[in-house]
């Protein structure tokens, strides 16, 4: 459930940031927006698996801390991985690394929150707390992802990353669900 929730968000800001186009030149615009795509969508993936294993095995405080567990790894590779981007070369390049530093910001913030969320859980009404604390930061997270999306999408005056997430392979593949 929470995968389709975060790649409808997604889509929405990708396809208003002009992603999802089929070109055949490769820059390093394009290349920078590969990676952003692709790091979205290896934590929209782990998440998502973090989430249905609350699912499958019930809700108890051990698969409760594993499945925060999970998220937090795959948040701070997220975070990490867009911290490592650097800036693309466009003229909005600085201004497009300066979103994602702050994103990686706000997912850091997101996983104390989320880290707080499981401390100290010991029963069912404990767990029950837990998992509504964890609905609404991984909500927070989902639009905090669209958020920066757009963010790119609004400072290319000169459309270079616009251009640069519609020749994206990834973005591509992140907006179909693959």
């Amino acid at each position: 459930m929470f995968r389709v929730i975060l790649l409808a968000v997604l889509a929405g800001v990708l396809l208003a940031a002009g992603c999802g186009g089929n070109g055949d030149e490769t820059s390093s615009a394009t290349e920078w927006a590969d990676e952003v795509c692709s790091a979205m969508t290896t934590w929209v993936g782990s998440v998502s698996s973090a989430t249905e294993s609350l699912g499958d095995g019930g809700l108890s405080e051990d698969s409760l801390e594993n499945a925060v567990d999970d998220v937090r790894d795959a948040s701070q590779t997220l975070a990490d991985d867009l911290q490592d981007l650097g800036r693309p070369d466009t003229d909005a390049g600085q201004e497009a690394e300066a979103s994602l530093d702050q994103l990686s910001d706000d997912v850091d913030q997101s996983l104390q929150e989320l880290e707080s969320a499981v401390e100290g859980v010991s029963g069912g009404d404990d767990v029950l707390s837990a998992v509504s604390l964890i609905t609404a930061t991984l909500s927070t997270m989902a639009n905090q992802v669209a958020g920066a999306f757009e963010e790119l999408g609004e400072l290319d005056a000169a459309g270079e990353l616009e251009d640069a997430f519609e020749e994206s392979d990834e973005c591509s593949a992140l907006l179909s669900g693959q």
